[in-house]
């Protein structure tokens, strides 16, 4: 184990140094990737995007059957502007058991669980295949995996179960809340601020909208699921950038934010874009319309990321149960791609490597002890669809 831990050290090392933040191209990790496969003589496949800059990554290992197992990760992290590492984010540091860097825990350790098992995988006489999906931008929405789905649906074989490697601490996760990934554009009129009057201050048109939607955050607070077991039990709502304006002795001629809420398993995330829609249509526009035709308010929705409960959780939990010995199942607050495989059918967990509660943070890292904990889980999955366990 010790050789090939150091090895997977050194794959995460690889993988922390490509600068792979959400929405940029990620041809360079993806190459990376698809060579470690193909030394290993593992055909890989890649889906793009429309532009055709991104991709995400799917090979089998094993037999091209039904069946098997898929893991699952995402290439892209979170961005480091603004934020103070005490060494380069993008250059795996090890300080005692800790390796720091942007992606360590969340989640290119569990990649490089996944790649430095690989030469493991190939020597187990797989009866049914292990499926390496890799996807782009989950940090963003998960906006790679309605791509990587179709691309899989278009292989003449299915896989049985999907395991998600998210930081869990090697704890079984079968719900998680969704993610609406929102953004407003406002559309104001700018004029010298001697007479404000005659302009639409945009910013303070947002600054009406986010008190609308901080208010349906405030409401949804105030009801709780009873006896929920997430934390907290009700939809969460977050306003997280803003920008706009020209110049302080100007009406903002325009103002766009960003901002998000997470609705609990089975609500209907619909209902609040058409309440804050509704708000901004009716209490807001005609009075920015009436002073200028041109003023506009748009609410987009960049995307719906679907919830996980556990209505395909079983096959999936059983699976990594049987390899753990874990009886108990959890529910977390993030937002993961699993929500995405089970709505298309597969039974999906999330089970992975390290703690969430250091990812998207300065420093954040990942253990060494935890990457030997991802390694041993990766040969009992081996083993058990070899027929050994």
């Amino acid at each position: 184990m010790t050789d090939r831990l150091e090895n997977t050290i050194e794959i995460l090392e690889r993988l922390v140094a490509f600068d792979s933040i959400s929405a940029k191209p990620n041809r360079d990790i993806v190459g990376y990737i698809k060579d470690v496969l193909s030394d290993h003589g593992i055909e890989t496949t890649l889906s793009f995007d429309e532009a055709g800059k991104r991709a995400n990554v799917f090979a089998t290992v094993g037999p091209e059957i039904d069946g098997g197992v898929v893991l699952n990760g995402h290439t892209d992290v979170v961005p480091v502007a603004g934020q103070k590492w005490d060494s380069d984010p993008f250059t795996l540091t090890r300080r005692d058991d800790r390796l720091h860097g942007r992606g360590a825990v969340d989640m290119k350790g569990f990649l490089a669980c996944v790649l430095g098992s690989v030469p493991t995988f190939m020597a187990a006489n797989l009866k049914k295949p292990i499926h390496i999906a890799f996807s782009y931008d989950e940090e963003i929405g998960g906006l790679g995996m309605p791509v990587l789905l179709d691309h899989m649906a278009g292989k003449a074989y299915r896989p049985d179960i999907v395991i998600v490697g998210e930081p869990t601490g090697m704890q079984l996760i079968t719900g998680h809340k969704g993610g609406y990934e929102m953004r407003a554009e406002i559309t104001g009129f700018d004029v010298h601020s001697c007479d404000p009057t005659k302009g639409v201050n945009a910013i303070s048109v947002a600054s009406k909208l986010i008190a609308k939607i901080e208010e349906i955050g405030a409401r949804l607070a105030a009801r709780p699921y009873s006896g929920s077991p997430f934390d907290p039990p009700y939809c969460t709502v977050n306003v997280g950038t803003i920008a706009g304006g020209a110049a302080r002795n100007a009406t903002a001629g325009w103002c766009n934010f960003d901002w998000e809420f997470r609705p609990m398993p089975g609500e209907d995330g619909t209902l609040i874009c058409a309440e804050v829609e509704a708000y901004a249509v009716r209490e807001l526009l005609p009075a920015m319309q009436a002073i200028n035709a041109d003023t506009d308010i748009k609410i987009i929705t960049e995307a719906p990321v679907p919830a996980l409960d556990d209505t395909n959780a079983a096959a999936a939990a059983a699976f990594v149960s049987d390899l753990t010995g874990l009886n108990s199942r959890d529910v977390v607050s993030f937002g993961t791609d699993a929500g995405y495989f089970s709505d298309a059918g597969f039974s999906t967990v999330v089970f992975g490597p390290g703690s969430i509660s250091r990812a998207h943070q300065p420093n954040e890292y990942i253990e060494i002890g935890e990457l030997a904990q991802g390694m041993d889980f990766m040969d009992k999955v081996a083993q058990r669809l070899s027929g050994m366990a």
